[in-house]
């Protein structure tokens, strides 16, 4: 189905498929997966806590809050609307709201203008510096998109534009440079790209059928699981890193643990040949990290000393 007639004739206030249309706003959110802000916006905190300690400062984690969803929703939107005859081709994501019709091409470059806008904006709140280095943080959001199409690396590139998060925040917060919030953004970056290997496998048929490149599609399944174990490894020993850098105790080493326990999971329910947990991998065992790691963190750090 092209991407023409995916969204053309369709009646007012329905869908592609009949079904009615969600508000433009609900719509919106569900098309850049605004739920997935569990995954590096608890990093970006910690960051954030590690570096304000003994006391928090609410209004600055506020900011930091405002322009990690920000940058996140335009970078997702963003990637929704170079992929859409790309999305329209494939099985999987066939049904996205770019596709469907769900959301008009006009309503998503409005939101990725806005959520840019509001990025830039609450940069410049948080400082003439983070408004300096904003843009560094945007080259590899814009340029994960049209990675897939010419490099098989492009998941090292979602892995840069996530690892930037914690050390954002880190700035943010110090005006400063810290070398325990590289650990963390690098340990941060591995572990999503890690999993977005994971992800990938899903569409590896699609992919060669489109000419979309991607590590499995380059070097196959079984090699992609392994880099992304790999990759999981060299995580563990980087948060690892940003616990001992920063004087923390028992909390956050038996959060280590239980993020051993779900790489553990992850890469025992996902196999080559058989990718029909892909999803519970990536949703659940994911998410669980994040929150977990964030929650033992916070409690090391109350433990400490650490003023709410």
């Amino acid at each position: 189905m092209s991407l023409g007639t995916s969204t053309r004739g369709h009646t007012a206030g329905r869908t592609a498929d009949g079904g009615p249309r969600p508000g433009p706003v609900r719509a919106f959110l569900r098309l850049v997966m605004i739920e997935h802000s569990v995954f590096a916006l608890p990093f970006a905190y910690l960051a954030a806590l590690t570096a304000m300690f003994p006391t928090v400062r609410w209004g600055t984690l506020g900011l930091i809050t405002v322009a990690m969803v920000a940058a996140r929703t335009f970078a997702m939107a963003l990637n929704r609307i170079v992929d859409r005859r790309l999305d329209a081709e494939n099985p999987r994501t066939a049904q996205r709201e770019l596709v469907t019709g769900a959301v008009p091409l006009r309503t998503a470059i409005t939101g990725t203008a806005v959520a840019l806008a509001v990025f830039l904006s609450v940069c410049a709140a948080l400082g003439p510096l983070c408004l300096l280095l904003a843009p560094l943080a945007l080259v590899p959001l814009c340029v994960y998109p049209y990675a897939k199409r010419f490099t098989w690396g492009c998941h090292a590139i979602l892995a840069l534009a996530q690892a930037v998060a914690p050390v954002a925040a880190w700035i943010a917060v110090t005006g400063e440079w810290s070398w325990a919030a590289v650990a963390l953004g690098l340990g941060v970056g591995l572990w999503i790209g890690g999993f977005d290997l994971i992800y990938a496998l899903q569409d590896v048929a699609a992919d060669r059928r489109n000419g979309v490149h991607s590590l499995p599609v380059r070097f196959g399944p079984e090699i992609a699981l392994r880099v992304s174990t790999a990759a999981h490894v060299v995580t563990f020993a980087l948060f690892g890193l940003f616990g001992f850098l920063e004087d923390f105790t028992g909390w956050w080493y038996a959060g280590l643990l239980l993020t051993a326990l779900a790489f553990g999971y992850e890469h025992a329910v996902v196999k080559a040949d058989d990718l029909s947990r892909v999803n519970r991998a990536f949703f659940t065992a994911n998410g669980f990290v994040g929150i977990a790691l964030f929650g033992f963190g916070l409690v090391d750090l109350l433990s400490r000393g650490l003023r709410l």
